[in-house]
This record gives structure tokens, C-alpha cells and sequence, in this order.
């Protein structure tokens, strides 16, 4: 009899830790399937319930997830896209890229100031940029002097992304973020040995992630292409850049124009005759000879402005 009784605690103790090794699995399993969804999450950004969906719909496999996650949002971002057609983007951010010899800048318009300061809305301003900066890459190749081109419309909607179209990444960004949105136009520059590119971003917004780092982002943006005159006056040129740039930005000239245009009384949009912005009492061209710097070209972008860009919307 003691026997048996001890038999069948022992079966019973046995079933209580098989039972506790079942529970303390189901836990380990339920921790994991949580981990992975909020790195889904955080990597798609995507709500939990839609990366759930995903997970489960795929047995926990997050490259197939994911893939499909992009696949419902593009095909809700193009449904939103054209709901929202024709709603006004006044607007939006200017994006600047430097690169080395290469200097890019874009602007992306939205409905809100809200969406512009968005993360997700940033990143698209950012793809943008780099697509740009590829497309320049392949054109400005072993050129004796600098290289400007200009891109909008269609063939900035067809240039690459990471994996897909810039309308693609449009379409989902609008599907994300409820407003309308226009790739609205960029501009890029390459020069070659012994010239640089000054630039100046206004109304900087700082970036939200590590990852846009390398983008300056503001209402208003200019690139202006010099040349080095003088080879043995090479310092501060960065600085030197910056202001001009902040020149174009704070005076908005029209034209380059030359010296001689002040004595004409051709100050008012031409460049080398305004008053320099930073030092007044002296135009841009007096305070540029003692530096040993040429301006050759100039950018400027203001958000919003009126430009012969089409406002048409472009995810029709």
C-alpha cells in the first residue's frame, strides 16, 4: 500500500513539473513572439496590430512580414493618394545633402508644418536626396568643370529608392502620414578640383534620428558654386561658403551680374552688386576679392514659392 501511494506521488509530482517546464516554454515563447514584434514595429513603423497580423499570418517570419506590411501599406498609401489629390501642400520641408564633391538639394511639400516635422516625412525628404545624389553620380563623370542639373515631375517620381520608385515611397509615406504630398522639384552640383560648394540651410530643423544625420533640413536652402582664385588662400572656406549662402538666402538675388553692375545701379537682384548681407557697407564682390574666390553659380530654394514647377499632384 505505502508503495503505491508513493508511486503515485511520484507520477504526480512528475506531471506537476512537466506542467511547469510547459508553462515556463509557453512564457519563453510568448517573450520571443513579443521581442519580435516590437522590433517589427519599430523597424516598419507600423502599429502592433497590423505587425501582429503580419506575424502570425507568416509564422513568425519577419522578412515575409515585412514584406507584405509594405505591400498593404502601398496599396493603402496609393488609395490615400488619390483621395487626397488635388488638397494644397503650401507646406513642406527644404532638404540639403553633402557628399563630398557633390552637393544636393530637394523640397518635398505636405498640408501641415505638423507632417513636415514628422519623422517618417523627414525620411522621405532624405530618400529623395539620395536618389538625386545617385542619379548624379551616373552624370557628372571626369568633367572639366562643375556640373549642374535640375530634376522634377515624372523624372523624379521614377528614380530609384532603396527597392522600389520614389512613387512608391510617396504613395506609402502618404498611406502613413493622411496628407498630400509633392516631390516638388531638386537641383544637384559636382564640381571638380579647385572649386567647392558653399551651402546654408534656414530655419534648421534638427533631426530626429541618427540615421538623418547627414541631411540639413529648414524652409529655406542655397547652394552657391565657387571657385578658388588665389590656391595658396585655401582657409576658412567652409565658413566663407556659408555665408554666401546665407546671403542668398536673406537677400534672394535674381542673377549673378558682375562689378560693373553696381555702377549702373543694377544692385537690387544682381548678386555681385548687393550689398553683402553680413558686411553692408561693402558689395558681394568687394568682400570676395581679398578671399580669392570666384561665385560661378548660385541656388536658392523657399519653400512653397511660386516657380514654373507643375502643382499638379504626381501619384496619379
Amino acid at each position: 500500500m505505502a508503495a503505491a501511494l508513493s508511486g503515485v506521488l511520484r507520477v504526480k509530482q512528475l506531471h506537476s513539473w512537466q506542467q511547469a517546464g510547459l508553462f515556463h516554454s509557453c512564457v519563453r515563447l510568448l517573450a520571443a513572439d513579443k521581442e519580435l514584434l516590437v522590433r517589427l514595429r519599430k523597424k516598419t513603423g507600423y502599429t502592433f496590430m497590423n505587425c501582429k497580423k503580419a506575424l502570425e499570418k507568416f509564422n513568425s517570419d519577419p522578412k515575409q512580414a515585412e514584406a507584405w506590411l509594405n505591400q498593404q501599406a502601398q496599396k493603402e498609401g496609393w488609395s490615400k493618394a488619390f483621395k487626397l489629390q488635388g488638397r494644397k501642400t503650401a507646406e513642406g520641408l527644404v532638404g540639403l545633402l553633402l557628399e563630398g564633391n557633390s552637393a544636393v538639394m530637394v523640397e518635398v511639400n505636405c498640408e501641415s508644418d505638423f507632417v513636415a516635422r514628422n519623422v517618417r516625412f523627414q525620411q522621405l525628404v532624405q530618400q529623395m536626396a539620395l536618389s538625386t545624389l545617385r542619379h548624379s553620380q551616373s552624370v557628372a563623370l571626369n568633367q572639366p568643370s562643375y556640373v549642374k542639373g535640375t530634376l522634377a515631375g515624372e523624372e523624379i517620381l521614377q528614380m530609384k529608392a532603396e527597392e522600389s520608385s520614389l512613387k512608391d515611397v510617396l504613395a506609402m509615406t502618404i498611406g502613413k502620414l493622411g496628407e498630400n504630398m509633392l516631390l516638388r522639384r531638386a537641383v544637384w552640383v559636382t564640381v571638380p578640383s579647385g572649386m567647392f560648394i558653399g551651402s546654408y540651410v534656414h530655419g534648421t530643423l534638427p533631426p530626429d534620428l541618427p540615421s538623418l544625420a547627414n541631411m540639413s533640413f529648414g524652409k529655406y536652402g542655397s547652394l552657391v558654386v565657387c571657385q578658388i582664385t588665389d590656391a595658396g588662400n585655401k582657409s576658412n572656406i567652409s565658413e566663407l561658403g556659408r555665408r554666401l549662402g546665407q546671403h542668398l538666402v536673406g537677400m534672394s538675388p535674381v542673377s549673378l551680374g558682375s562689378l560693373e553692375d553696381e555702377s549702373a545701379g543694377e544692385t537690387e537682384t544682381r548678386m555681385l552688386a548687393q550689398p553683402f548681407l553680413l558686411e553692408p557697407s561693402l558689395t558681394v564682390g568687394q568682400y570676395l576679392q581679398p578671399h580669392g574666390v570666384q561665385v560661378l553659380d548660385f541656388v536658392r530654394f523657399e519653400c512653397g514659392e511660386d516657380t514654373e514647377c507643375t502643382e499638379t499632384s504626381q501619384t496619379q
